[in-house]
Parts: structure tokens; sequence; C-alpha cells
């Protein structure tokens, strides 16, 4: 499932993914983005789980399970482009406003804004279509909740 994934998601001309999909998709997102500074958190994955339990309307072991296989996805997948683009082209703009949001949610889940974190959530940001103005308005909403 994930191989098929990732060479749908590395083709020339990646095809539109379906809900199942742009669910891992999304969730390696949310994995890569806390593994970015070296140091993947219990509070971290704790937070992922929540966000996938809340987003995607399942219980606390269907969210583990994607986050597993988001984990076993991001580790094989070669950047972050192909993730971004898949989301991007599956979810419309103001849904990935929450995806920005959630992005945020995992970077702040561990008390510290990492460098590292921070520079891939502004790329990610960018590739997903989401202005500047947009995805501070999503930090500001992520900090509020946490």
């Amino acid at each position: 499932m994930i191989k098929e994934l990732l060479g749908r998601l590395l083709a020339p001309v990646p095809e539109p993914l379906d809900d199942g999909d742009a669910r891992l998709a999304l969730s390696a997102l949310l994995v890569r983005i806390a593994r970015a500074d070296h140091n993947y958190t219990d509070e971290e994955r704790d937070r992922i789980d929540r966000i996938l339990l809340t987003r995607y309307d399942m219980d606390l072991g269907g969210a583990i399970l994607l986050r597993e296989q988001a984990e076993a996805m991001e580790a094989e997948a070669p950047d972050t482009v192909r993730f971004t683009r898949a989301i991007k082209d599956a979810v419309p703009y103001e849904n990935r406003m929450g995806v920005v949001e959630s992005l945020w949610q995992v970077v702040l889940a561990d008390g510290e804004r990492d460098p590292a974190e921070d520079a891939l959530l502004r790329l990610s940001a960018n590739l997903l279509g989401v202005n500047d103005v947009d995805s501070a308005r999503a930090r500001q909403r992520a900090e509020a909740s946490t």
C-alpha cells in the first residue's frame, strides 16, 4: 500500500488522491514535521494521534494505526514537495488552512519552536499554497488551543 502510494506521488504527473491516501499523505507530513528536529517526542506522537482522531473522527486505535503507517511512509519518502503537492491537489484551500494549523500544533506540541521545524513548516505552507498571513493566523489558533 505504501509503495503504491509513493509510486503515485513520484509519478511525473501524480493522480489526485482518494480520501484514504490523502489521509496517509497528511499524516506522513505531520510525522515529517515532528521529526524535522531529529527529536520525535511522545508529546508529538500524542498530538498527531489527537489530530488524526479529531480530523477523521476515528477511535484512538485507528489514529495510532494511521500514524504508524505514516511513520513508515515518511521514512521511505524522498521529499516534502511530493507530500504537499498531493495534499494541495486533494484538499481545497480553506481545508488546507486546517492542515497548516495541524502542522503548527505538532511543532508546538513539545513546548519548543525548533528552527528546523519552523523552516519545514514555512516551506510546507508555501507549497500548500497557504500565504504567510493565513499561516500566522493558523499558528495563533494552534497556540491558543495548546
